[in-house]
């Protein structure tokens, strides 16, 4: 099983929740969260003064799935958030020891 993370921009998320839906995700986990990489941050003007935006708002994505199902997972991940510009955000991959339903006690793929 693993765990897929992605960092993505927040206007990306219906059309990567969609894509995910077409390949069989259930349930995903979003976060609003604020980073940076590359980008760096940016400057904005307010009320006639300059100032710096360190922090870029982004959307933190998790799902857990199962091994057949992550490299569809993350084709479809970045097919979508893709805009080719910098900032598209990251995709990071983790295994996953066990996964257990709360409600019902199922562990592994039948608990996702």
């Amino acid at each position: 099983m693993k765990l897929v993370t992605a960092i993505i921009k927040p206007f990306k998320l219906d059309d990567v929740r969609e894509a995910l839906h077409e390949v069989g995700i259930a349930g995903i986990t979003v976060t609003e969260v604020k980073g940076f990489g590359r980008q760096k941050g940016h400057t904005e003007l307010y009320r006639g003064a300059e100032y710096n935006v360190d922090f870029l708002p982004k959307l933190k994505l998790e799902t857990a799935c199962t091994d057949e199902v992550a490299e569809l997972v993350v084709e479809a991940i970045q097919r979508t958030a893709a805009t080719g510009k910098i900032g598209d955000g990251k995709i990071f991959i983790s295994s996953l020891e066990e996964v257990i339903r709360i409600r019902t006690g199922e562990t592994g793929a039948q608990a996702i």
